[in-house]
């Protein structure tokens, strides 16, 4: 059974985390007279840590997951968010939410009366390196057991995982999806919200109180990580 997965997440919410960031901000090393300091700690300082502090959306020990979609075989997309994003309670309840279908996914009931009974498997861009990875960290930071056929440390060739980015680019390079949209004539990000999105603008429309447009354009990448797999998989070309 195959699970098509993409997840949008933010940078840390809570204040200390901001805090923390901060301290760590400085000015470049280049810089040492004290004139120049001050200047770059008056004008640049606080860019210098906004910038640093969204970076976090990237780290599952300090940001968080705002939106979880998957599909799981033919299945319509689901998009799992709440609008207390960053909230532990919120994302337990994603995660709980998640793990549950993919548990699931090993039993389901196929036409016959027959059930998979087998491993599902990983679909999506960039999954390996990100999407299971910030998923097993944000688990172990809240606490929550995820399944064990979730393939966190697999290999490239593990057939419990297909990376599309990987499947496309190869191991050692990299291809963004929105490219493959176009190169496949796929409808790309931000289409099904009629604005331009991608990873880097997630936080500003969460702030901005559109996370449900988020979660759509989350289902969004969904269904394209599905159509590429088809097409990498030459499922739509008659035998």
């Amino acid at each position: 059974m195959n699970i098509h997965l993409d997840i949008e997440t933010i940078p840390g919410q809570s204040p200390a985390v901001r805090e923390l960031i901060a301290e760590s901000v400085t000015h470049p090393a280049s810089m040492s007279k004290p004139e120049t300091i001050a200047k770059w700690n008056a004008e640049c300082r606080e860019a210098a840590i906004e910038e640093a502090w969204r970076k976090t959306s990237f780290d599952g020990a300090l940001g968080h997951i705002a939106v979880i979609g998957y599909a799981i075989g033919d299945d319509d997309p689901v998009t799992l968010y709440h609008d207390a994003y960053g909230t532990p309670e919120a994302e337990r309840d994603m995660l709980a939410g998640f793990f549950d279908a993919v548990n699931s996914a090993g039993g389901r009931m196929l036409a016959g009366g027959t059930r998979t009974g087998s491993t599902p498997t990983l679909i999506g861009h960039n999954v390996l390196d990100f999407d299971l990875r910030f998923i097993f960290q944000r688990a172990v930071m809240l606490g929550i057991r995820p399944p064990q056929c979730l393939p966190f440390d697999a290999k490239p060739w593990d057939k419990t995982v297909f990376d599309t980015m990987t499947a496309w680019a190869g191991a050692r390079n990299r291809v963004s999806l929105d490219k493959l949209c176009r190169a496949f004539g796929i409808a790309g990000k931000g289409s099904e919200i009629e604005d331009d999105i991608d990873g880097s603008k997630v936080w500003d429309f969460v702030k901005a109180g559109r996370i449900a447009d988020v979660a759509r354009y989350c289902a969004g990448d969904v269904e394209r990580v599905r159509q590429i797999h088809r097409r990498l998989t030459f499922q739509n070309i008659a035998a």
